[in-house]
């Protein structure tokens, strides 16, 4: 399931060399609107190789940023084709070590309306989002380089191109792109989860919860498998088996919950610290594929800091469609990049709504892969979006303030203080460099990238205030 799912539709041919510009295509249909295929209850990804465009000079010009010299750097593509419905695109290639230096732009056709979107860029500096180095979930082989994710809603038909960078740096060719680079298509599939009977939905599964911890056997509620079983016992007391949502609580009830839920391990430290508890969808809630993880969980020993990251995927999406969103950069991570799962811990969409991530309990100190060399010890907080010239939305600003209030707060950390992470190495700081970080920080402050954004960054001063005053601290 973690190997590129081969398309229905016939590979990019050596043959098919021009790229047209043109909005309209000749060789596509539009499509048919009472015709249109439906989405895959359980989505899918389309996985098409890339194939060499040119020459150049046989090649049209005035594409946006795109040289029509005969003496371009090496570019390679795919022509306009109609493909099996999707919503969200990437690129990725076979070695996880290698960067793409270029350019990496799509257009899509909407389903709605058949019409092809403009040229739109997608972020190829996505490494720093992964497993970090040496750890078992880099070393399965199955980790590939890629792109950040696009989210391009529902769509029918794709034109993609990579031009190289010229004179990329060494010790790489000048001008050339990692081999076997592939367009990613991801359909979410259908909006509606599984449903199941829980005491959110108004009757008491309290006789179908397993007794005992996280670590025993897992009991399944009829009709939820027993991966999804395993994901949702890991919220197990904070919210029943089968549960959609954990609720939000008020300060002193948020406490009194995690002591009951810690069995007593809480420090008492900590107990006074702990903010109200935001309103959580699980990840049954959101709707994700629990066949497509790896099997169990995998902890650290603490959580000493959060790092916040936007997910690069763009700002065009509503907030019914965040569950869509999140189920296909679920999706991308793990059958496209080759993770165990989604790489963050939490997500929040651009109204607020806190989404639970990487599976393991949403209290718990589950390592992701957000944060290349700081995975350890450490959760991530993906706002959902593109926030470098974009202004982040005063709803979804709130929300990190409040969930870093309440998960912090189990950890004891206060989020206007500093704390020491030990590097597992990256672009900034070496592995076993000790390295002081603000407890809330931005990817930057770990890995030279431009996540989370230029104005999302920016935010983060006052969200250490309001962290900290949502914990009670003086």
């Amino acid at each position: 399931m973690h190997g590129f799912l081969a398309s229905s539709i016939g590979v990019a041919t050596a043959a098919a060399l021009a790229l047209p510009l043109a909005l309209s295509t000749p060789a596509l249909a539009a499509p048919s609107m009472s015709a249109a295929a439906p989405v895959a209850p359980a989505g899918s990804t389309q996985s098409l190789p890339l194939a060499p465009l040119g020459p150049a000079a046989d090649r049209s010009p005035g594409a946006p940023g795109m040289s029509a010299s005969p003496r371009l750097p090496e570019t390679q593509g795919l022509p306009p084709r109609e493909v099996k419905r999707f919503s969200l695109v990437g690129v990725v290639w076979d070695d996880a070590s290698t960067q793409l230096f270029g350019r990496v732009q799509v257009r899509t056709r909407a389903v709605a309306t058949g019409t092809w979107s403009h040229w739109q860029d997608i972020e190829t500096h996505n490494s720093e989002h992964a497993p970090d180095l040496g750890t078992a979930e880099s070393g399965t082989g199955r980790v590939r380089g890629s792109t950040a994710p696009l989210w391009v809603g529902d769509s029918d038909g794709v034109e993609v191109r990579v031009q190289a960078e010229p004179g990329a740096p060494a010790p790489r060719a000048a001008a050339r792109l990692p081999s076997g680079m592939r367009i990613e298509l991801v359909d979410p599939g259908a909006t509606d989860p599984v449903t199941v009977v829980d005491a959110k939905n108004g009757t008491s599964g309290t006789s179908d919860e397993p007794e005992g911890d996280d670590k025993g056997d897992v009991e399944a509620l009829p009709g939820m498998t027993m991966e999804t079983a395993e994901s949702s016992s890991a919220n197990v007391p904070l919210a029943p088996l089968g549960a959609k949502e954990i609720a939000e609580l008020n300060k002193a009830d948020s406490t009194a919950d995690a002591v009951l839920a810690s069995d007593g391990a809480l420090s008492a430290a900590a107990r006074p610290y702990i903010g109200p508890r935001p309103r959580i969808v699980t990840r049954l809630g959101w709707g994700a594929d629990e066949s497509l993880r790896e099997a169990g969980f995998v902890y650290t020993s603490t959580v000493k800091a959060a790092f916040v990251h936007h997910s690069a995927s763009g700002n065009n999406y509503t907030c019914k469609d965040a569950p869509k969103v999140l189920r296909s950069l679920y999706r991308y991570h793990v059958v496209s990049s080759g993770w165990r799962d989604i790489g963050y811990n939490f997500a929040v969409d651009k109204c607020g709504t806190v989404y639970e991530g990487r599976a393991g309990g949403v209290a718990k100190a589950v390592q992701g892969a957000h944060t290349m060399g700081f995975n350890t010890d450490s959760m991530g907080i993906a706002v959902i979006g593109t926030y470098t010239t974009t202004t982040p939305p005063a709803a979804a600003v709130k929300a990190v303030a409040q969930l870093t209030a309440w998960k912090l707060g189990l950890f004891n950390r206060d989020p206007r203080a500093k704390t020491t992470l030990k590097s597992g190495g990256g672009n900034l700081f070496a592995k076993g460099t000790n390295v002081k970080l603000n407890v809330i920080s931005g990817h930057r402050d770990g890995f030279a990238t431009e996540c989370p954004g230029k104005l999302l960054y920016g935010q983060l001063p006052p969200t250490r205030t309001s962290s900290a005053k949502l914990q009670g601290r003086p």
